[in-house]
């Protein structure tokens, strides 16, 4: 599953397009845009556009993901930018974060394996200060039948990596939502998410 997973993302990643585009996603851009600036993780970042749009905006930007291709992207659109972030690639439970390190975690398109993806969550949450904020985009179970419409929208092709806001409900238990929907949406970034599609938003405030 690992080596599947990573060689994936590198196959994805090592085009010279960047695969979803170099603008930050409508909902990260919303959202950071409310809060005072801080210190702020980005999970399974790929290519970078939300870590450079808030590093531009004066956060403090760590990432991390599987592929050294993204990496790779990543830093060349920092610089591009005249930004700087901390971008680390690996498995969540080798990298070197500590408790209460951000202010926020952004988890953008984060669809960690099915069997994995509860369990990341929690790895996360010690990460987060006591009020700090989750900004959570990812698709959602009715994703399915928008994707067998459209294979230009992206998005798994199989319902357990998809996500449930009961799901996240019990991810982030200690959480209070502010927002916690399964809405449509109309995508247009890069050469992977195009069209209409259902994504599960949350933001939560850590209690």
């Amino acid at each position: 599953m690992e080596e599947a997973w990573l060689k994936r993302w590198d196959d994805r990643f090592s085009a010279k397009e960047y695969a979803y585009g170099t603008k930050p996603n409508e909902f990260l851009k919303e959202q950071i845009d409310k809060l005072p600036t801080g210190k702020i993780l980005f999970g399974a970042e790929g290519e970078g556009r939300n870590a450079v749009y808030a590093a531009k905006l004066g956060w403090e930007v760590t990432a991390f993901d599987i592929s050294g291709e993204g990496k790779k992207k990543a830093l060349a659109l920092a610089k591009e930018n005249e930004v700087s972030i901390d971008y680390h690639v690996g498995l969540l439970p080798d990298l070197p974060f500590e408790n209460g390190q951000f202010d926020v975690l952004a988890l953008i398109f984060a669809h960690f394996p099915p069997n994995i993806k509860s369990e990341y969550h929690q790895l996360l949450d010690p990460y987060l200060k006591k009020g700090g904020t989750v900004i959570f985009e990812a698709f959602g179970k009715n994703h399915l039948a928008y994707r067998n419409k459209n294979k230009k929208v992206g998005g798994p092709p199989d319902l357990a990596s998809l996500f449930s806001t009961d799901e996240l409900k019990a991810d982030f238990s200690n959480y209070e939502a502010l927002v916690l929907e399964e809405t449509v949406v109309e995508l247009s970034e890069g050469l992977f998410h195009n069209g209409k599609g259902s994504v599960v938003r949350f933001v939560g405030r850590k209690k």
